[in-house]
């Protein structure tokens, strides 16, 4: 009798199984990424919303100083010092973290400033914490420092991918109870200092702002005590990791953190003005009210708070409004809004050129709908100096400005966390100002969905014909998901 011969799975056949599990796992982690985000919720109730605006109306007494700090250098530098003077706690946040010279400085003089007895705390977007951070022998180092903690908000786990898209876009710095920084700026080269980076460089802005009154019974009475009591509440959700990695062997961590010692020595050798007393009273100027406005904060949907504040506040301007924005991407619900505050009140809005922009997701969308931005009446302006343009501010009238990481666009509307300081005062609106006229003079003027008129002297290189068409492709099949963008 003849035996049956056993069946060969052919290579092929295993191939085939193989590409469909991991093509089944591709769809899975698409698809469970985007459900949670798919809808954009609807503001349940306004009236907080429009009695924080009136509030924002009127003058209050408060100690707190401001200025805008427009320069990478100049946030380089300011965090040093801020650090530098601390005497009890340091606070960093951040969307993104990448190993770089910058940021090599900062972990500097926060272990240093950690060994002399302050407290740091470190917080990280979950994207830069399993990508950029975990993985460096820097943070490492810096993670086995004492009186250093390291958390990361939202994780990115291949295990929950319904979890993957919610981020913490906030970025600040505070020093005990007399300033901090809030603004857009990500923490790396390309933001910070003057050094050179593989990375695009990129133009942004944020506000430091002053206690005047602290180390006194009135120092509670600051802004500052806002933000500090928005980080503690992100620090202790149970969706942020406490990082703790294995100790690295005594001679290498005893020798990474000799290194950074001698680079912060190597600072003070090289800036010492940022370690003498800093007259932070004439760095900033008088304010009559700074409030803080933030997004919820869990990792899902979120209801349109930050979009909604600003709408409020814009519906009351009297004579203009000037908005900056990197890109504009909007939905039926954002268009609606900016065009009746247009229809009350000359509206600028100031975005990237597509030429100039570092983000090709937004700028493919902002192509793709170009006339819905146009539709809605503002006087529409592309930067396009060079260098991309990060920053998020709102001057309203002559006596409101408004700085932070909110974008003008669905994602930073709906799904990321998002801070923007409300600043009343006159001084820091037309300081605010005179910044964003500055870069109005590297604008092209848009005329209609396909025209643009530049200012004399501005050279922009084209786009090829090429680039512009894959833009256009991109931004169209992106369109189921560009609540996301």
């Amino acid at each position: 009798m003849r035996k049956k011969k056993k069946k060969r799975f052919l290579p092929g056949r295993v191939l085939r199984g193989l590409l469909l599990i991991v093509l089944t796992e591709m769809v899975f982690t698409a698809v469970a990424g985007y459900l949670p985000f798919a809808r954009t919720p609807a503001l349940e109730d306004d009236s907080e919303i429009e009695a924080r605006a009136e509030a924002m109306q009127r003058d209050v007494a408060t100690a707190d100083r401001a200025a805008i700090l427009e320069s990478s250098a100049d946030a380089l530098d300011e965090r040093i010092r801020m650090m530098a003077r601390a005497e009890r706690e340091i606070i960093i946040t951040t969307y993104e973290c990448h190993d770089g010279e910058s940021t090599r400085d900062l972990m500097a003089v926060a272990c240093h400033m950690a060994r002399q007895g302050v407290r740091v705390r470190f917080l990280a977007d979950g994207i830069a914490g399993r990508m950029d951070i975990m993985p460096n022998a820097l943070f490492r180092a810096v993670a086995q420092c004492p009186n250093v903690e390291i958390r990361f908000y939202n994780l990115l786990s291949p295990w929950t991918p319904w979890r993957h898209m919610g981020r913490m876009h906030d970025k600040y710095v505070i020093a005990d109870d007399f300033a901090y920084l809030l603004g857009g700026r990500n923490m790396y080269d390309g933001f910070l200092g003057n050094y050179p980076t593989h990375r695009h460089y990129s133009q942004d802005r944020e506000a430091l702002v002053y206690n005047g009154a602290s180390g006194t019974p009135e120092s509670g009475g600051s802004s500052l005590f806002a933000l500090k009591d928005y980080f503690e509440a992100i620090w202790s959700l149970p969706e942020t990791s406490v990082y703790a990695p294995d100790a690295p062997e005594p001679e290498e961590l005893e020798a990474d953190l000799e290194a950074l010692e001698a680079r912060f020595q190597k600072i003070r050798a090289e800036k010492p003005e940022l370690f003498e007393d800093a007259d932070y009273p004439a760095m900033t100027l008088p304010t009559d009210g700074i409030w803080l406005v933030s997004n919820p904060t869990t990792i899902y949907a979120k209801q349109p708070v930050v979009f909604a504040q600003l709408c409020a506040l814009m519906n009351r301007a009297k004579e203009d409004v000037v908005i900056h924005s990197p890109y504009a991407v909007l939905n039926g619900v954002m268009r609606d809004a900016l065009a009746d505050i247009a229809a009350r009140v000359p509206v600028t809005l100031m975005v990237n050129a597509v030429e100039n922009g570092a983000n090709v997701v937004g700028s493919s969308d902002y192509l793709y709908h170009k006339r819905d931005v146009l539709s809605t009446g503002v006087r529409l302006l592309e930067y396009a100096g060079g260098i991309s343009y990060h920053g998020k501010s709102v001057a309203i009238d002559d006596d409101l400005s408004v700085i932070g990481s909110y974008n003008l666009d669905l994602r930073s509307t709906y799904v990321d966390t998002e801070l923007m300081l409300v600043i009343r005062g006159e001084a820091v609106n037309a300081q605010l100002r005179a910044h964003m006229e500055a870069l109005h003079a590297d604008c092209l003027r848009v005329i209609d969905a396909e025209h643009s008129e530049a200012p004399a002297g501005l050279n922009v290189e084209a786009l090829s014909a090429g680039k512009r068409i894959a833009l256009r492709v991109l931004g169209a099949l992106l369109q189921p998901f560009r609540n996301l963008v």
